[in-house]
Order: C-alpha cells, then structure tokens, then sequence
C-alpha cells in the first residue's frame, strides 16, 4: 500500500493514472475523495479532471467525474467487464418467475440487466433512469420507473417522492452494484443522496444481493449504507471458497456467497 508521502510525490501523470483507477473502479468520485487521496488541492483535482474530460477518458459530472463505461453513449467501455459478466451470470440464478425486484444501476447491474432471459416474467421498481431504459428490452418484464429529482452526481432519482414510493413496497430481492463493501466497514459510498435512497430500498426489500468485483472488497468509503450482516448475498466474479472472501462468511454466518 503506498505511503502518505509516496502519494503526495505523484507526478502529473500519475496522479491522472490514479484519477482514472478509481473512477474506473467505484464509478463516480467526488472531487473532494480525490483530493483527500492524493493530498493536492480539489482545484487541482478540478484542472486534471477538465483534461481528462478533454482527452475524453472519463465524464465530468456535478461535484466530481463519472466513468465513461456507465455514461449511457459508452456502454462498450465499461471496466473489468469479464469479470463484471460473470457476476451478472450467477446473480441471474436467484431469479424465478413471479419475482418482484429492486434493481441499482451501474456497470455490473447492466451486464446483470443484459442477461435476464427474454421469458422471464418479472416486476422490477429501479429508482435509475438508464436502469428503467435498459429493462425496456426485456418483453416480459413490466418496468416501474420510480420518480422524482434525478441526481446529477448518481443519476438515481433522489427526492421525498422516491422515499415515499419505495416506502410502500416489499421487495422479493433487491439487486445492488456497489462502490465499496467491507467486514467492518459494511456496503457504503461517498454520496450522501445515494446513501439515504439506497437505505431506503434495503428496507424496501426481504433480501439484499450486493455485486462487486473483488477490487472493491476490503474499500470504506466516508458514509455506511449498511452493515455487513444486512447483506443476504455478496455476488463477485470469483469462487465461494476464495481467500479474499473468507473473511465476509466468518464475520456473517448467514452471508450466502456466490
């Protein structure tokens, strides 16, 4: 792990290299958690990201940058995509006829999304715009587009409206990408918007099935969504019996692993 001088050594170069891993990897940053992790100055973060906005490498959006790979024009760049269809692959196996669900959006959840077969009869509630287009492909799932202020930052639908709405459902499963997720730390992101609706759709739901590549194990961002014992299914591209995941199963004797 680099040490607190080694990154504030970065070059240039490197620091846009790092700009662009962890944006890559959670989807959108803040310029705030970039500052802090390269110990510049959020102007300065601003001045790479206009750049890299300019070499068009990432998306700037409100507040920080966003992954071209989740930008509804750019869905053939989306990172570790291998490993983010198999995830989709075995998340597919929870599903059965008949199934009412919540589903996140993302780089993962669209692969997910892609692979639902076509005579699957479903009802999906999705609080994400690009999620709710996606779905429109699948012909026999009837899509619920839940309403409100669209958050610039997460592109999830964000106002008292959403609360209320998902206030009202019970969910069979509730399908979430993920920015970070950890023993201790639990399944949490940087956005405060997106911390409270996605607490809100875990209470919407009876069971929660979290998708994350492996990088992003053992990552704690500022604000906990929830704790790890909250999760029923942690869902990544590797085998139940991997290392890296031993950890999760010990600390939750309940946590299915797939």
């Amino acid at each position: 792990m680099s040490t607190e001088n080694e990154v504030l050594n970065y070059s240039k170069e490197e620091r846009k290299n790092h700009i662009l891993k962890e944006i890559n990897l959670h989807t959108r940053v803040s310029f705030e958690t970039l500052s802090a992790k390269l110990g510049v100055s959020e102007d300065t973060v601003r001045r790479d990201i206009n750049e890299l906005d300019a070499d068009s490498l990432l998306i700037k959006v409100k507040g920080g940058a966003m992954t071209k790979g989740y930008h509804y024009s750019s869905s053939n760049q989306t990172y570790a995509v291998e490993a983010k269809q198999v995830i989709a692959q075995k998340a597919v196996g929870l599903l059965h006829d008949g199934m009412v669900l919540i589903v996140d959006g993302g780089t993962t959840i669209r692969e997910f999304i892609r692979l639902i077969p076509n005579d699957l009869n479903l009802t999906v509630f999705t609080i994400t715009a690009l999620t709710a287009v996606q779905l429109l492909d699948k012909p026999n799932i009837k899509t619920i587009m839940i309403g409100g202020s669209i958050s610039s930052y997460s592109q999830m639908c964000v106002s008292g409206e959403a609360f209320h709405q998902l206030a009202n459902i019970k969910a069979d499963l509730l399908v979430l990408g993920t920015n970070a997720l950890d023993v201790d730390g639990g399944y949490s992101d940087s956005d405060w918007e997106t911390v409270q609706v996605k607490k809100a759709m875990i209470q919407a739901s009876k069971k929660t099935a979290v998708l994350t590549i492996t990088e992003k194990l053992n990552t704690v961002l500022k604000m906990k969504i929830a704790n790890l014992s909250e999760v029923s299914y942690v869902i990544t591209e590797e085998e139940p019996n991997h290392e890296k995941l031993q950890p999760y199963k010990s600390a939750v004797p309940s946590l299915i692993v797939i």
